[in-house]
């Protein structure tokens, strides 16, 4: 009898540990398309600013644990957003294109899916739009993540309790709005950073996106001004959702999605600034671990890398102190160069010089060449009497602002592969409980299972 109460009791204790063992609170951060070289560029070009040679670390690249993952898809070596986030959020493997699906078209829940049944609230955001690629893998199951409308009525359906970033890609098809099937299934809807404030605290679920009078997109960090939604606000908005009335703990997944965006433009400086926005961003989910150090899993990944970015061009050094120069992304060169050439204004190339000196610093701050000026005038009459221009997977350039941005880059001595994504490992940073579990080498499908396992979260 002794012996049966003596077991019984350390049976108890077991599963009192396990149970204390289980984080109360996840954070999943996804830097979509930040691998490895983003990351390094990133801390080597904040030490350039204050002339050291080396890195300036930034927080999450200084967890305690970190490894790296695969990011191959069931279709292709070189993965797709679609496919690497349904990996990330259901632990299946899937074709390029295929959302919150196995290669068998059979749908599958996530991580976020297997947090709510387990009694979590669940919030989900990005920098991007909310029916994108990364955050439709955790709520969402299409055999094509171009459909949008149909990957908003999956959000609708889900029931979680916070959705934030950019709006709705296509809000209405055949008649059918999305933001009214989401009042319907009761949504509060926000319109910016200061709305939603207001309204977290008397919403039972929330959306929350750009203002009404800003662009319907979150821009990139480099080009964002006051008014703009930024992805620290977007997470601060959500931890007080997500924490109301809340005893059993939440799952948040976190999308640096403007990242990827920023890379298939190969565009170094707007890349950095969104890393450290993401970085900022994951600050704050720090900070509430040390409010809840025994309760909290901050999980840091990447769906892929894209770009093929390299800090280094040939050269046994680097410049990269250049970019600083750089005072908004290649896009927003665009715009104005748009603008100019639909006004017909008549402007000399002494004029366009003043435009490329005031957003990438040239001639002014970064030197340029005699035959980098030919390049840029040829450029700039290809693009102003003709149409020039260089497309990406989320933009189209003007020929002449692609011509800049790779000049700087040169002389800041960063190089790209492509504007496409890569095969490369990409990063895995833990901090807090169980985060001693993400170890070796490992598979990208491996991480929501072994995060699920962690959280005790039943499938």
């Amino acid at each position: 009898m002794k012996k049966t109460i003596t077991l019984f009791v350390l049976c108890l204790m077991c599963a009192a540990t396990a149970l204390a063992q289980q984080p109360k609170y996840v954070f999943y951060f996804i830097g979509d398309g930040m691998g490895l070289n983003q990351i390094n560029t990133t801390e080597l070009y904040l030490a350039s600013l204050n002339n050291k040679l080396g890195i300036e670390h930034i927080t999450f690249a200084d967890f305690p644990y970190s490894t790296f993952a695969t990011s191959f898809s069931a279709s292709s070596d070189v993965t797709d957003s679609a496919a690497a986030g349904t990996a990330l959020a259901t632990g299946h493997k899937t074709k390029n294109g295929m959302l919150g699906m196995s290669a068998d078209s059979v749908a599958r829940n996530s991580i976020a899916v297997w947090a709510k049944n387990s009694g979590k609230k669940v919030g989900i955001c990005t920098t991007v739009n909310i029916d994108d690629a990364t955050p439709g893998a955790f709520y969402a199951h299409q055999t094509y993540r171009g459909h949008y409308h149909s990957i908003g009525h999956d959000l609708a359906k889900s029931g979680f309790e916070y959705f934030a970033g950019s709006d709705f890609r296509r809000p209405e098809e055949n008649g059918v709005e999305l933001h009214k099937v989401c009042e319907d299934a009761g949504y509060t809807y926000a319109y910016g950073y200061e709305e939603g404030k207001a309204k977290w605290a008397n919403a039972d679920k929330l959306i929350m996106v750009q203002k009404k009078d800003r662009p319907r997109n979150i821009p990139y960090a480099i080009d964002r001004n006051e008014n703009d939604l930024t992805l620290p606000q977007i997470v601060e908005t959500g931890i007080n959702m997500l924490m109301k009335d809340n005893k059993k703990g939440f799952f948040f997944m976190v999308e640096g999605g403007a990242i990827d965006h920023a890379c298939h433009g190969k565009d170094a400086m707007t890349t950095i600034k969104d890393i450290l926005d993401f970085d900022d961003a994951i600050k704050l989910a720090v900070e509430f671990y040390k409010k809840h150090p025994k309760e909290t899993l901050i999980i840091v990944t990447a769906d892929h890398e894209t770009g093929g970015m390299v800090p280094g061009n040939g050269r046994y050094e680097l410049n990269l102190k250049a970019l600083q120069y750089q005072t908004c992304s290649t896009d927003a060169v665009t715009h104005k160069l748009n603008a100019i050439k639909k006004n017909r204004m008549k402007k000399t190339w002494e004029d366009i010089k003043e435009v490329l000196s005031e957003s990438f610093g040239l001639f002014t701050q970064v030197p340029v060449s005699w035959r980098d000026e030919n390049a840029l005038h040829e450029a700039y009459e290809a693009a102003f009497e003709g149409n020039a221009k260089e497309e990406n997977w989320y933009s189209t350039n003007s020929a002449l602002a692609a011509k800049a941005r790779d000049i700087l880059n040169k002389n800041a001595m960063v190089s790209w592969a492509s504007s496409a994504h890569s095969g490369c490992y990409v990063p895995v940073f833990t901090l807090g409980v169980g985060a001693e579990k993400y170890h070796g080498r490992i598979n990208n499908i491996e991480i929501p299972e072994i995060t699920a396992k962690i959280a005790g979260y039943k499938k």
